[in-house]
């Protein structure tokens, strides 16, 4: 009325001062409770199509009644409407549903009203209380199980999902909670007995439905007091009423009374029903202060001519006697025909021609003359209608071929309406089923299948899956799935791919490599179980991913037997020239192929690096004298797969500019068996070269008997070790950058008459030939004199 009141003066004003102008518009908003001070509700300039500047101008506030506190407030600079004191739903709005509070806009030059609606929502901020800290009761032990004892129920003052939603009982061997809408009764559900257990404390507990939850609780103190001697007396045994059919509800049916010669609470009388059945409860109901008995359902003569009720009195601590009620339902008109189907088929097959009956239909009413003549039809857009036949009864045929596939079944409503004043009608519904033929082959989901398998898979492992629908019924709908006969690589597609006939699940049969082939086809076909069975075929696509399964292969070097691959390097090689080359491949693909080179072990550390990626070898300084001739680098291989695999390779570098600069290759696949060979030689020669030197010692000796002149074989003066070697030698080695057959070493003595033969590694196959040449020495020296 105020906003009313405000609009018609402001609209006044507009007409008498034209200078004035009023725009009276409404702006909404939603705000949760308890919001903190300065929060932003909203842009009110915004939402009114104002400029935030002109709030300020105009000198824009909220308005209130001088009783009503604030709660809002404009920033003029920005338009922003701000919380400006706590807000409390439940002491704005009590527990109504709905709470918002109403404030205007004032603006001036020229005057304008606006209302603002802020609705205030709901938050669990309040806990569910009860009255009382604690309920005290005081119960009899004469009490019957099933006693109920009301306990007041707990409130809440938020509203909505937030206030009291459930209640809980703690355990105890006693009494359990029964909760009937608003309704909270304490339940006896085992006799108490006040010689055992004269107190019983319970703890009852009310949660709302908030979040979080938030719960209160009370406790409740029984007593057990001692037994209650006197029961309520009914003043009739048995109370007999009459009941028209379809009266109204609240009708008061009958009254009963009972009293009890106790006093207090012992004498205070409440009824209910005694052992009734579920029509009495549905009809009827008993005031428990009064003993009125009220109608509370519908009331049909026709389904029910009389209802005989027991009747309860118990007094306040549990003593009960029972009494007898028997109502009379007299008749009036008020029943709608009857539709009874008497005939149906069980299925119709859905190429049934029109015209073919499916079942027989009887329609009865109870009541007489004109309300008993009854009208049929069907609803409809169905392919069925109702034929007359003899007396009350119809045929329902069929008006069209079915097709299962479109409708597979029919929900048939039958009206019958008689001709009553005012007519009365009831409806039966039929359902009816289309009995299916194979007339529908398997269709597949998709067009294709694509299925992606690693290599190395366990057989057996599942690969994908194939689903055809076919939209028959039962063993017609029924598909079986199987693989089309076909080649892969030139052996069977089948001992590659299984499939589930029932699922169409494709499992693969073996493990599949991917170096050998990457991917292939297989055609599934599906195939329904009818008679006669139809079939459909689809492809799938087997696209088989790579692993990391194969080291790198190193082609070079390559490693044969216990031989090497040597590299020369010339000596004034500067940092950064290229010395030799590893070349490894992967069979593997993709980042499982891509190598990585690295060097492990290294005579000199700081000499030689390599390429990352590329495998080249090259000088990481420039060759100086100081650098070992010989230089053996171990090379790692590595592949990028997870986990990774590598392969290792040996490379000997040279650092010389000619093979004849090499004094000695040492054969590192030096065999034991042929050192034990050259022991054995080396101990022959040594006795064989003793004998021709005790030989020549005795030709000496004569010679040296027949001249006469005493000589010395050796200066006295100058004493040769046997083991003298001289700095000077010839090297007969075989050097250089292929592989030894042999190697030996021979040291000529100068100036001597004598010569130590040096052996250093005499194969097996060139032993012969060195004891020739030996033996030759040998003689040349023992005839050496004499020449």
């Amino acid at each position: 009325l105020e906003a009313s009141l405000m609009k018609k003066i402001t609209c006044a004003f507009w007409l008498i001062f034209t200078w004035i102008q009023a725009a009276c518009g409404d702006v909404s908003y939603s705000l949760p409770e308890e919001t903190k001070r300065g929060w932003v509700i909203g842009n009110i300039a915004k939402d009114l199509g104002l400029k935030s500047g002109e709030l300020s101008h105009r000198k824009a506030r909220i308005e209130a009644e001088e009783t009503e506190k604030r709660y809002f407030d404009i920033n003029v600079e920005n338009g922003n409407l701000i919380v400006a004191d706590r807000i409390d739903r439940e002491e704005l709005c009590d527990e109504r549903a709905s709470c918002v509070v109403k404030r205007e806009l004032v603006l001036e030059s020229p005057l304008e009203l606006h209302r603002v609606n802020v609705h205030i929502q709901d938050i669990n901020d309040n806990t569910p209380q009860f009255n009382d800290e604690v309920i005290k009761l005081e119960i009899h032990e004469s009490a019957v199980r099933g006693a109920r004892f009301l306990i007041e129920e707990a409130h809440d003052a938020d509203v909505g999902q937030n206030s009291v939603q459930q209640y809980a009982l703690n355990k105890n061997d006693h009494f359990v909670l029964v909760i009937t809408g608003n309704t909270i009764e304490l339940v006896l559900d085992k006799e108490l007995d006040r010689e055992k257990q004269d107190e019983i404390d319970l703890v009852l507990t009310a949660l709302d439905g908030g979040s979080p939850q938030r719960t209160g609780t009370v406790a409740i103190h029984v007593t057990v007091l001692d037994a209650n001697d006197n029961a309520p007396v009914f003043n009739q045994a048995v109370y007999k009423a009459s009941l028209p059919e379809n009266s109204p509800l609240d009708t008061v049916v009958v009254t009963v009374s009972a009293a009890d010669a106790d006093e207090g609470v012992n004498g205070d009388v409440s009824y209910d029903f005694g052992h009734v059945t579920e029509d009495v409860k549905r009809t009827f109901s008993i005031n428990a202060k009064t003993g009125e008995i009220k109608v509370i359902g519908n009331v049909d003569f026709e389904s029910k001519t009389s209802f005989e009720i027991r009747v309860k009195a118990k007094d306040g601590l549990g003593l009960s006697s029972h009494g007898k009620v028997i109502i009379s339902v007299t008749d009036v008109n008020d029943n709608a025909p009857v539709v009874s189907l008497k005939s149906l088929s069980d299925s119709v097959a859905e190429n049934t021609p029109p015209g073919t009956e499916v079942g027989i239909i009887n329609v009865q009413d109870r009541d007489s003359e004109n309300n008993r003549q009854v009208r049929c039809s069907l609803q409809t857009g169905v392919p069925f209608k109702l034929v007359p036949s003899i007396k009350n009864y119809y045929s329902l045929v069929t008006t069209e071929q079915l097709d299962r596939e479109l409708v597979s079944d029919y929900n048939i409503t039958i009206t019958a309406t008689d001709e009553g004043s005012p007519p009365l009608s009831s409806s039966k519904t039929v359902h009816l089923t289309v009995a299916d033929i194979n007339d529908n082959p398997p269709v597949f989901e998709e067009q294709s299948y694509s299925a992606y398998v690693t290599e190395n898979n366990k057989p057996g492992s599942t690969l994908c899956s194939v689903a055809a629908r076919d939209p028959d019924w039962r063993q017609n709908g029924t598909v079986v799935y199987s693989l089309l006969p076909g080649e892969v690589n030139g052996a069977p597609v089948s001992s590659y791919v299984s499939v589930n006939g029932d699922t169409g699940v494709i499992h693969a049969v073996r493990a599949f490599d991917y170096e050998h082939f990457r991917s292939f086809k297989v055609h599934v076909m599906a195939r329904d179980n009818g008679s006669p069975p139809l079939s459909s075929n689809v492809t799938v696509n087997v696209f088989i991913s790579d692993v990391n399964d194969n080291s790198p292969q190193i082609l070079y070097p390559t490693p044969e037997g216990n031989s090497f691959m040597t590299e020369l390097v010339p000596k004034a090689a500067h940092a950064g020239s290229l010395v030799s080359k590893v070349i490894a491949v992967d069979a593997d693909s993709g980042q499982n192929a891509w190598l990585s080179y690295h060097i492990v072990k290294s005579t000199d550390p700081g000499l030689f690096t390599i390429g990352l990626h590329s495998g080249e070898i090259r000088t990481q300084r420039d060759i100086s004298e100081s650098d070992s001739m010989k230089q053996n680098l171990i090379v790692a291989v590595k592949d990028n797969g997870q986990p990774p695999l590598s392969a290792t390779c040996s490379m000997y570098l040279l650092i010389s500019d000619n093979l004849a600069e090499v004094p000695e290759l040492k054969d590192i696949a030096y065999d034991e068996r042929d050192s034990k060979l050259t022991s054995y030689l080396i101990i022959a020669l040594v006795s064989v070269s003793t004998f021709f030197l005790t030989f020549i010692i005795i030709v000496l000796g004569v010679r040296f008997c027949r001249r006469r002149k005493p000589r010395l074989l050796f200066d006295g003066a100058v004493a040769i070790p046997s083991g003298y070697l001289p700095p000077n030698y010839a090297d007969v080695d075989g050097t250089g950058t292929l592989r030894s057959t042999y190697n030996y070493d021979g040291y000529m003595t100068t100036g001597s008459r004598t010569s130590d033969f040096k052996f250093k590694s005499v194969p097996r196959y060139e032993s012969k030939y060195i004891l020739t040449l030996y033996i030759s020495i040998s003689f040349i020296h023992m005839f050496r004199p004499f020449i």
